[in-house]
């Protein structure tokens, strides 16, 4: 694994096509989302590819603008009167960012509960089909990377399918066929893994595929040919000089004010959140089950958005869509990563033309593959196996996602899974078993003032003339209120004739009050 230009080159370079193919209208969507230069989400996407890759930990997880800051981008144009003014936000919140990875802030990452986790995956991929589906049919009114559920033109995701099925553009449904069967055929093992035909991933068939059929509907059948919004949309360079066109530089004429550091901080705690999200998501996801520094990572981001702030990109964060694209695609290193923002920047560069024939139907299907893998049936099932302590928190982030928006979701989902978190430690942490007459009061790991109750009900209720085990063998931690309740326990004991024997205290517990 530690070869980068070995084995792993044909998976990296393979896996960086796809997550290109899947970066590039993602890219444009969130900066339209946003109300900033198209120009800006490019940037952004081949910052995070290039400066985030080269400098994070992770193996898998691939950078780029970030959906969940769609509002905030949005507001804060807004709210501050120009986009150069942002900007300097952005640069600002990418110091901020690199200080957290230097405080080692980014252990917090560790403390999201599993269960939301997987339904964050899930809801991204439930998602990414809904939000598709308009896209398949030749309906192209809201942008690709808009994921929240109301959407910027008072619809939501289930009036913009509807309003799709009912203007659909009949060009766009073999486009979106036939590059479904590209990626599926691609992905049969026969093909995956055979010599010649598994370096070329199904994505890329599949958009060559779309150009063409709707060139030939030019020819043919010239009302089926999609045009305009139906196509990516990216500057043209005709020559180096227009370069300078495409990048804006940041303001600082307002970094004494209140409102830019709120908003730079904003930016900065937001961006590192859903950082740390996708990270742990991925670790999940990857079959290698590698662990990526999380306070490193925040450092990478931080370098990363002080750059794309710099030069005029969006405010940059770890992408889940685009890291589950690079894992399934079969990375095996960052240099996937690194690819794909390079593959940006050369070919919007250089092909702008070329990659402006490009159908939002093609690009769909690609985003359909994506959003069915972190979505299958089978998870659902596997999350309700384990329980319902598993399967409720799971569920509500599902759900939250689905109809609100990602940080607002996932807020519910953490709230929810916490809940469910301490209710199971609160019923483990004290088991009372009676056998015979004689009581086994065994306490487990951590025992929390949460536990305080329940255990003064549970003691009460031992009869007079019994023997009691006090056991703590597997403990961690006991509270201070615990400590007073067993002293208070023990010191009534002669009075109720019981007899306490003590087993793994390595205190005397008549003494720490």
């Amino acid at each position: 694994m530690t070869n980068l230009f070995g084995e792993n080159l044909k998976y990296d370079l393979k896996s960086s096509l796809v997550v290109f193919l899947v970066a590039l209208p993602l890219c444009l969507g969130i900066a339209i989302a946003s109300g900033a230069p198209p120009m800006s989400g490019l940037i952004a996407g081949i910052v995070g590819g290039i400066v985030v890759g080269a400098f994070s930990g992770s193996h898998v997880s691939v950078s780029g603008p970030a959906a969940g800051l769609t509002v905030v981008v949005l507001d804060s144009i807004s709210s501050l009167g120009t986009f150069e003014l942002f900007l300097a936000c952005v640069v600002v919140a990418g110091l901020i960012q690199f200080g957290l990875g230097l405080l080692k802030a980014g252990v917090l990452g560790y403390y999201f509960p599993h269960s939301v986790i997987k339904g964050m995956l899930t809801a991204i991929g439930l998602i990414l089909i809904l939000k598709q589906i308009p896209h398949a049919l030749g309906y192209d009114k809201d942008t690709m990377g808009d994921v929240a559920f109301q959407q910027a033109d008072s619809q939501n995701t289930f009036s913009e399918i509807w309003n799709a099925i009912l203007n659909f553009s009949p060009g766009a449904i073999p486009i979106v066929l036939i590059a479904l069967g590209f990626i599926l055929l691609f992905e049969k093992p026969k093909i995956k893994n055979h010599r010649i035909f598994g370096l070329v991933p199904g994505a890329l068939l599949a958009v060559v595929s779309g150009i063409i059929i709707n060139q030939m509907y030019g020819l043919w059948i010239p009302s089926w040919q999609l045009n305009g919004d139906h196509l990516v949309s990216i500057p043209v360079v005709d020559q180096i000089s227009d370069l300078k066109g495409l990048i804006t530089f940041p303001e600082f004429g307002l970094i004494m004010t209140s409102e830019f550091w709120i908003i730079a901080v904003t930016i900065a705690v937001i961006a590192s959140i859903e950082t740390l999200l996708c990270l742990d998501a991925g670790d999940k996801m990857d079959p290698f089950k590698r662990i990526s520094p999380s306070s490193k990572e925040l450092m990478a981001q931080g370098i990363g958005n002080t750059v794309s702030g710099l030069i005029g990109g969006l405010p940059i964060t770890a992408v889940i869509v685009r890291t589950s694209a690079n894992i399934n695609s079969g990375a095996r290193t960052k240099l996937s990563a690194i690819l794909h923002g390079i593959l940006l920047l050369v070919l919007v560069v250089g092909i702008a033309n070329i990659l402006n024939l490009i159908p939002l139907s093609c690009l769909a299907a690609v985003l359909f593959v994506v959003g069915y893998k972190l979505a299958k049936p089978s998870l659902f099932i596997n999350e309700y196996q384990k329980g319902w302590n598993q399967f409720i928190p799971f569920l509500a982030t599902v759900l939250a996602i689905l109809f609100t928006d990602l940080l607002i979701g996932i807020g519910i989902g953490m709230v929810i899974g916490i809940f469910f978190v301490i209710r199971t430690n609160y019923q483990k942490a004290v088991l009372v078993t009676e056998m015979g007459g004689n009581y086994l009061v065994k306490l487990q790991k951590d025992v929390s003032f949460l536990n305080k109750a329940p255990l003064m009900k549970e003691l009460a209720e031992i009869p007079s003339g019994s023997t009691v085990i006090l056991n703590a063998l597997k403990v961690r931690f006991i509270d201070h209120d615990i400590r007073e309740v067993l002293n208070d326990f023990i010191e009534s004991a002669d009075e109720k004739n019981i007899t306490i024997i003590l087993e793994g205290f390595n205190y005397n517990l008549k003494r720490v009050l």
